[in-house]
């Protein structure tokens, strides 16, 4: 499963600065939310999305905080990835303490500081063999990777400590297709007791 396909609604930015936001079930008032905050719609390979041109992080933070506090009354399954929101006041935009880079497979991470580093080693990632970066946990798919990033993050901010997240999506025109939705099978006989659901 693609990365940006796992959670309800997902927050990122694209490696020119673009900030997007994706939805991946239907929210009754996303469109509204996501538009009165500035964001334009527009159909790609068989999803919509949100977009926010490049611009100041405090601009981006204010328009993406004010549609997610609104989306927050739908749905808690969100994940913020955008480094292009993230902004405090008071601090100054620098190189970030912690990196962290999405490929097609796995994630690589980087840390600039000796806090960073630990936080990533607590987090359960390894230095790699060339001792300039880490690695995640072995065997995680990409819900798995996801959310050790997502962890991570969250982490390194309750420590003060500045994130960049690169999904490798260099342009919005560069973000990956919808899934394709399996037409539904003929369904077959039983063949046995029926499977009682646990309640959600």
């Amino acid at each position: 499963m693609p990365l940006l396909d796992i959670p309800d609604v997902f927050i990122g930015s694209t490696d020119d600065g673009h900030t997007f936001v994706v939805l991946n079930r239907r929210i009754p008032a996303a469109d509204r939310l996501l538009t009165d905050a500035g964001f334009l719609a527009r159909e790609h390979l068989g999803r919509t999305l949100y977009l926010l041109p490049p611009g100041t992080a405090q601009d981006a933070h204010e328009r993406a905080g004010d549609a997610m506090y609104g989306l927050l009354a739908h749905t808690h399954d969100f994940v913020d990835l955008s480094w292009t929101t993230r902004w405090s006041p008071g601090t100054p935009e620098a190189d970030p303490d912690l990196r962290f880079q999405f490929t097609d497979t796995t994630v690589t991470a980087t840390a600039q500081t000796t806090a960073a580093r630990s936080l990533l080693e607590q987090h359960g990632f390894a230095l790699a063999a060339d001792g300039s970066s880490y690695q995640p946990p072995p065997g995680l798919d990409q819900r798995g990777l996801l959310g050790a990033v997502t962890a991570a993050e969250t982490h390194a901010y309750t420590h003060g400590l500045t994130v960049r997240v690169g999904l490798g999506i260099p342009t919005p025109i560069d973000i990956p297709a919808a899934p394709r939705r399996a037409s539904p099978a003929a369904p077959s006989p039983p063949s046995g007791p029926a499977t009682r659901r646990r309640p959600r």
